[in-house]
């Protein structure tokens, strides 16, 4: 693939034939000696990611030449220093916003051409903290690492794009091609989705990495499918959180009002499942 709108966004782009793991591959040439050659917004991607990694252990697997995986080296910076490590945790958040506004994008391109009222319409939207659904079927995951050298980090993405029911992983699963009925161009996805994290980074990196002033805050809870929703979070240590999401902390922490209790707790990581009552 040659990815030629891709290759315009990203400072540095590698298009793999296989890879075992986009984030393994980056992380390793970001750290290694050659790490000065790798700057912000490098990225790798491959359509043959064969030992992908997802949030909680989970792998993430596809048939050849019909999924994305790409990672993207971000090296954050602020004009007064090192970015505070608090602000870390919204890089996830961000990250899933970008992936959903380019499917987004995507999806509504295909499926509601200008002028016609009568297509489809389909709901695309970020599941907390990092997950992209159409439809409430899950299209997209991301996950992010810090770089062993706490010198930038890691963010990796798998996109379905021309998977049938066949190839879905599971049952609440979804790809471009089911939802729009033709295969996407992997170029014109992929440089919505880095134009997306690059705009959305620089923002928040130019308000000093203040998730309220810069918009982030408001633009992810925008995207927020979770937010309002009934939800069951099961958190570490194996507790169960049943309640209502109502919104985002200062720290991008999901803010789950317990069914039990009528209690605000904020959640920073854990599995969450919507509800259907």
């Amino acid at each position: 693939m040659e990815f030629p709108i891709s290759r315009g966004i990203g400072a540095r782009f590698e298009y793999l034939d296989e890879a075992g793991s986009t984030n393994d591959v980056l992380v390793t040439r970001a750290t290694g000696p050659d790490a000065p050659a790798w700057p912000d917004l490098s990225v790798i991607v491959t359509d043959n990611q064969t030992s992908g990694r997802g949030r909680l252990g989970r792998t993430w697997l596809a048939p050849s030449g019909k999924s994305l995986a790409v990672s993207v080296l971000l090296r954050p910076r602020l004009e007064s220093g090192l970015l505070p490590a608090n602000r870390y945790g919204w890089f996830p958040l961000l990250a899933g916003a970008a992936m959903t506004l380019a499917v987004r994008s995507v999806v509504h391109a295909a499926v509601r051409p200008p002028g016609d009222e009568d297509a489809p319409r389909h709901e695309v939207a970020l599941k907390w903290p990092n997950d992209v659904l159409i439809d409430g079927y899950k299209v997209s995951g991301i996950l992010s690492e810090l770089l062993p050298d706490a010198s930038g980090l890691c963010i990796g993405a798998g996109l379905n794009l021309s998977l049938d029911e066949h190839d879905l992983p599971t049952l609440t699963s979804t790809s471009l091609m089911l939802v729009t009925g033709s295969i996407p161009d992997p170029d014109t996805v992929l440089a919505a989705y880095l134009s997306a994290l690059r705009n959305l980074t620089a923002n928040f990196l130019a308000a000093g990495a203040d998730p309220v002033a810069s918009g982030l805050h408001a633009e992810v809870s925008a995207l927020c499918g979770t937010l309002g929703t009934a939800v069951r979070v099961e958190l570490p240590g194996g507790h169960d959180l049943v309640g209502t999401a109502v919104g985002l902390d200062p720290d991008g922490r999901l803010i789950v009002e317990d069914q039990a209790n009528g209690e605000l707790q904020a959640v920073a990581a854990g599995d969450v499942t919507h509800l259907r009552w």
